[in-house]
């Protein structure tokens, strides 16, 4: 008799009801694990739930490929060296890409980045519902074409480099695309302006330029090379900013 008793004062050791970083850590806990391994527990759980967000996010983003979403160039350039172009105006791709963004729990929002006197920039941020986000960014001039006034220039460069970051962020393109064997001008630009944003580094960067050059110069594109250089400049300015924090 006395020999059950001592057995069964004896602590019994629990299994997890699942192998997650969590539910270890909860026995750990029952347990009187130490303060220490707790925290590496935490750490562990941490780290695990940012892991499985991210897979969920790609699943999403996966799937919402899947659908093929067609964006339609909806609208006509009327005067300037794109005259007779056509693209998507900013609703044309929000409506094309928000029911499947939504069925698979992705959302795509903007953030002014940067608002000064000769340069705006504009991040587009992806969302999963499961916690996971991704980022891309574009910076430009205030648009001085045609007889806009100051808060008209500013808001057409908001609305083109939301545009462009939600397209590149979403990995889709405008139907009806040119089939001459270049591309126009407004997408050259964006390559180049894409490039300089995502440098990460000083060397990186020249390299960005010398090659930028190039390409721009071949093309003939005067607005587009002054667009180029204060990007570049812009992006130097980063850099600075960053080495002196």
């Amino acid at each position: 008799m006395e020999l059950v008793e001592q057995r069964q004062s004896q602590p019994v050791a629990l299994a997890p009801a699942s192998s997650s970083p969590a539910a270890i850590m909860q026995l750990a806990i029952q347990q009187g694990a130490p303060v220490e391994t707790i925290e590496r527990m935490w750490a562990l759980q941490v780290a695990y739930e940012k892991r499985e967000a991210e897979r969920k996010f790609n699943e999403a983003f996966a799937a919402f490929k899947a659908h093929a979403v067609r964006v339609i160039k909806n609208r006509q350039v009327t005067d300037g060296p794109l005259k007779n172009k056509k693209y998507a105006e900013l609703f044309a791709v929000v409506n094309a890409v928000t029911p499947a963004l939504s069925e698979h729990g992705l959302s795509a929002s903007w953030k002014l980045t940067k608002d000064e006197k000769d340069w705006i920039e504009i991040t587009c941020v992806l969302k999963h519902s499961g916690g996971h986000s991704e980022s891309v960014a574009m910076g430009g001039p205030p648009d001085a074409g045609g007889a806009k006034n100051a808060i008209q220039q500013r808001a057409s460069t908001v609305s083109y480099l939301e545009r462009y970051t939600l397209k590149a962020i979403l990995g889709v393109s405008e139907q009806e695309d040119d089939d001459d064997g270049g591309r126009g001008a407004e997408d050259l630009r964006f390559t180049w302006m894409t490039k300089v944003n995502e440098a990460t580094n000083t060397e990186d960067l020249n390299r960005v330029v010398r090659e930028g050059v190039k390409v721009l110069q071949a093309a003939r594109d005067v607005e587009g090379y002054s667009i180029f250089q204060r990007a570049v400049t812009a992006r130097r300015e980063d850099f600075k900013a960053e080495a002196g924090a």
